[in-house]
């Protein structure tokens, strides 16, 4: 007797999840242009306010706290009230902020639009990941991660090359109203593309079908109780602290280390960036195979510290330094998917939002605690310090990785005998 085969879920069409992809790659720009309102501006700013760069970048720690707190807090109403109505606010919080710094009059009142601002970016990585997840076929899940991956990277690009010139042509108050444009523009396109952005209900377990090994918690803070999501949350707050380092103060470090001239320091991490950001789509073909993704985040993260060390430690022409940035970026970069596959790999079904909000809130706690730490190396003119704490914590991510594919395959066996037991005591 022949054996029937039935065949498995056809994939979704590409271009239905090339539109899901590109309108939350677009969201996440949004995102990251957000978290660059305020520095490009800086030097209007403390002539308008007659602030330190102190108090300035205080301004930085509010906006990052009240990220984190919210976005771990946001992952529990995606997943109660769907990723959209959370988008939708994120986006118009993001707009009212940038139109109430625009408006500020006291430093009182960009304080508060940190805090309107930081609101409104704690939702996005939820958000996205949990319509990525849903909506996008698995085969193509490397793919809409290394795009979400770069237009984080194009956001950030974007917010200094459009405000500074817009304030040097005019002012930073009508820099910021067009930054607000952006938010409320990218918010109308979502809007009359909702219908591209609707979940279905998610499908129920068959009754008496073995439960695998990352099904729904039965309580909903039951997740926190899964080892590999707080290695998930060790394993961003090094990686946010890495890039914090590379985005505040390695340009200046490599400067003084190397004799850099001073109007190629920016220019390091534009190309940064850039080479990042192609590192991504690189990242998304060998993300297709998700059982590799430790070792390509491994490999990616020791290239990275080989360069760190190598400008720490060697001497080089001041020309080199650009074109190590870039190196270190795109290999950074092509790490970037296989690192939010590490994630979904470690997520319950159905608690996307909830294991996505307390893990990438270590993105935000990196952020605003790392820089703390390394600025006061830049202020003992310790400029080797600063690349050898940035080799070091590209180092710990290495260990991170294979140590949440490490806890997960180890929890496995014992998750699926707790349900096991659960289902027996049910009968």
């Amino acid at each position: 007797m022949s054996t029937i085969t039935l065949p498995g879920p056809a994939p979704h069409p590409l271009r239905q999840d090339a539109t899901v992809i590109g309108l939350v790659g677009l969201a996440h720009g949004v995102s990251h242009f957000s978290q660059l309102l305020l520095p490009p501006l800086f030097p209007w700013l403390k002539d308008a306010f007659g602030a330190s760069y102190t108090e300035l970048g205080a301004l930085l720690t509010v906006f990052f706290v009240v990220s984190c707190i919210v976005q771990a807090v946001s992952g529990f109403w995606v997943d109660r009230l769907g990723p959209r109505p959370i988008l939708y606010a994120g986006l118009g919080l993001i707009g009212l902020a940038a139109l109430g710094f625009a408006a500020s009059t006291s430093y009182a009142m960009l304080a508060a639009c940190a805090v309107v601002a930081g609101i409104g970016n704690g939702v996005f990585h939820p958000v996205d990941y949990t319509l990525l997840n849903r909506k996008v076929h698995k085969s193509r899940l490397g793919h809409a991660y290394s795009v979400h991956g770069i237009t984080g990277s194009l956001g950030w690009a974007i917010a200094p090359a459009m405000l500074v010139p817009i304030a040097l042509a005019s002012s930073w108050r009508v820099a910021l109203v067009c930054a607000a444009g952006v938010a409320f523009g990218v918010l109308a396109l979502l809007w009359l593309r909702r219908h591209d952005l609707a979940l279905a209900p998610a499908d129920p377990a068959p009754s008496g079908s073995a439960r695998p090994a990352t099904a729904t918690p039965e309580g909903r803070f039951d997740f926190l109780r899964i080892p590999a999501v707080w290695m998930c949350f060790g394993f961003f707050f090094f990686y946010a602290g890495a890039l914090s380092v590379v985005q505040t103060f390695a340009p200046g470090a490599a400067a003084k280390l190397h004799a850099v001239p001073l109007h190629w320091v920016a220019l390091c991490l534009s190309i940064y960036m850039v080479c990042a950001a192609s590192g991504m789509v690189l990242g998304g073909f060998l993300a297709a195979e998700p059982e590799r993704c430790e070792r390509i985040v491994g490999v990616g993260m020791g290239l990275a510290a080989c360069v760190a060390l190598s400008v720490a430690l060697l001497p080089m022409p001041a020309a080199l330094v650009p074109v190590l940035f870039g190196v270190m970026g795109f290999v950074t970069g092509t790490a970037g998917p296989s690192r939010d596959l590490i994630v979904k790999r470690a997520t319950p079904a159905n608690a996307t939002g909830r294991v996505y909000g307390v893990v990438y809130a270590g993105l935000d706690i990196g952020q605003a605690v790392v820089p703390l730490f390394v600025g006061a190396l830049m202020d003992r003119q310790a400029n080797s310090a600063v690349w050898l704490v940035l080799a070091a914590l590209q180092g710990v991510l290495i260990v991170s990785a294979f140590q949440v594919r490490r806890v997960r395959r180890t929890a496995r066996p014992a998750i699926g005998a707790i349900h096991e037991a659960g289902a027996g005591g049910a009968r």
